[in-house]
């Protein structure tokens, strides 16, 4: 039971320590009427399924990815951030019926967006996870994963709950959706800058022929 114990304080920790950030960007999502909540979700699963199988691989074959080439990923919020913004733009009003078409026929644009913009922003987690995974057991493992599965559930569900909020939900509802493009913009930005990738295209361009 001590194991298991620690076990579980263990996921709970890694999970809160590198998905901080991941509440502002659910709150962004799920207060843009474009996005339906169920894609949001299942997006962030699969985002997140994504990062701790590459961690346990990572862990397995003691692969180490450099972080600046991690930090690429930084690119693919900046992309869609910058695609959201265009299409914001130029769109302008968009009426009910036009809205709901655009839900409904992007599920799995959407499903694919959001988890992008998780594994984008999951350097760190793989960073953290890696070595975790590589020196614990396999029970351990299974333990914090299925930690990470339930706590990506109380993230939403908080996130969701704060949304609907009659209060603050308001306030979230009106700009929440407005502001999701700079936020993944600037998400993307901080990954290039954090990971050290921005020297590293610097160096690309330096050792290249004139």
């Amino acid at each position: 039971m001590n194991a298991l114990a620690t076990d579980l304080a263990l996921g709970i920790a890694l999970f809160v320590a590198t998905n901080l950030d991941e509440i502002f960007i659910l709150l962004a999502l799920f207060a843009d009427p474009r996005f339906r909540v169920r894609n949001v979700v299942l997006g962030l699963y699969a985002g997140m399924a994504v990062l701790v199988l590459i961690s346990v691989v990572a862990a397995l074959v003691s692969l180490v990815i450099p972080k600046a080439y991690l930090g690429l990923l930084g690119l693919l919020p900046i992309a869609i951030g910058a695609k959201q913004l265009w299409d914001w733009r130029a769109g302008g009003a968009e009426d009910e019926e036009a809205l709901e078409n655009q839900r409904a026929s992007g599920a799995h644009g959407q499903m694919l967006a959001v988890a992008a913009i998780t594994v984008a922003n999951g350097g760190d987690n793989i960073g953290i996870y890696t070595p975790v995974f590589a020196v614990g057991s396999s029970t351990q493992t299974i333990v914090i994963v299925a930690v990470f599965a339930l706590m990506t559930a109380l993230w939403c569900g908080f996130a969701h709950w704060l949304v609907s909020h009659r209060t603050i939900g308001a306030v979230i509802r009106r700009y929440g959706h407005r502001v999701l493009p700079f936020v993944l913009i600037g998400l993307g930005i901080a990954i290039l800058v954090e990971a050290g990738t921005i020297d590293l295209l610097r160096g690309f361009g330096d050792a290249a022929p004139a």
